[in-house]
């Protein structure tokens, strides 16, 4: 296993090594996957098809892909979870800080032969045999750019909209602190395999069901502000799921409207799963540390944007919020 102070330098190169000297691959990211994880899954996936590689690309259960991300080319060619390898020659994970983001994959992934784990969260376990963690790298899909091009794979159309999808999730459509010249370089060459950046960005971050705003709307009637602390929540319960007809998986950009609020530096938005466990999404301005928050809670994630889940009750789980505050 990758000591936790390699350079990241290093442990790309034995990832390379690993990958191209594979038979059969296995990418998988993490449960209830974001932009970030499902694109650079996506991206290696179709650079290695290709090249003729034999590949399986999958995520953890619920197999269920959120609608705005229709327009990634690829998601016909996931396998689900029940179908992957019990015993994977090699398996590469991607955006997943620990093995148990990994869900009902998480025994595929302990029985790999070589486990390489891609990641640009500074919380990740190293949980894998070859740890390529990036904290400096403004997503997943950076590294996972990476490894194609230290392969000497080209790059291909389906991979590059893949690929942008990654950097315009991970960085807010280049409006967070991650946005540096180098991500614009990236934006650059990606396009050039003209990706359809309008269509695109409308399906990621502008186009719901009626529904879904319905139900926006009672979130936001809902939120509360707690002005001296600068910190803004909301939550959206199953009940409030039911009323509007919506999936837990459509409400993954709401979040990015309540963040809006002028007086808050750090918000939240709290998840009532079925089982009634609370999913949490922490975002912060870059005052406060949102990361240290989620860990205090087993959960992981960056500076900027973070998360955990927890069995508490509602409230308890927000006065538990407001003291790690």
């Amino acid at each position: 296993m990758t000591g936790a102070s390699e350079s990241p330098d290093l442990a790309l190169r034995a990832a390379i090594a690993a990958i191209g000297a594979a038979e059969r691959v296995t990418l998988i990211c993490h449960v209830n996957p974001d932009g970030d994880a499902l694109g650079s899954t996506l991206g290696l996936l179709h650079v290695l098809r290709a090249e003729g590689r034999d590949v399986t690309a999958s995520f953890p259960n619920p197999f269920i892909v959120a609608p705005h991300y229709r327009l990634l080319p690829g998601l016909d060619l996931l396998t689900p979870p029940g179908e992957v390898s019990s015993e994977p020659e090699l398996m590469v994970t991607f955006d997943c800080g620990s093995l148990d983001r990994l869900g009902d994959l998480e025994p595929n992934a302990k029985a790999a032969g070589e486990l390489v784990v891609i990641d640009h969260h500074i919380s990740n376990t190293r949980y894998g045999t070859i740890n390529v963690i990036d904290p400096d790298a403004a997503a997943s899909g950076w590294i996972a750019l990476q490894l194609v091009d230290g392969l000497g794979f080209p790059l291909n159309r389906d991979a590059a909209v893949c690929l942008y999808a990654t950097l315009v999730c991970d960085t807010g459509r280049f409006q967070y602190e991650t946005t540096t010249p180098a991500v614009f370089d990236m934006a650059r060459r990606l396009t050039e395999f003209d990706v359809p950046v309008a269509a695109l960005s409308r399906s990621l971050f502008e186009e719901h069901r009626f529904a879904y705003l319905q139900l926006l709307g009672d979130a936001l009637h809902n939120a509360e502000l707690v002005r001296e602390q600068r910190f803004v929540w909301t939550a959206v319960t199953q009940e409030m799921l039911e009323r509007h007809g919506v999936q837990m998986e459509e409400i993954e950009g709401l979040i990015d409207i309540l963040r809006r609020t002028s007086e808050a530096e750090v918000t939240c938005v709290l998840k009532e799963e079925v089982d009634g466990a609370i999913r949490v999404s922490l975002r912060s301005l870059g005052g406060v540390d949102v990361r240290r928050v989620a860990e205090a809670h087993g959960g992981g994630g960056h500076r900027y944007a973070a998360g955990f889940s927890s069995n508490l009750d509602l409230e308890t789980c927000v006065a538990r919020i407001r003291a790690a505050l």
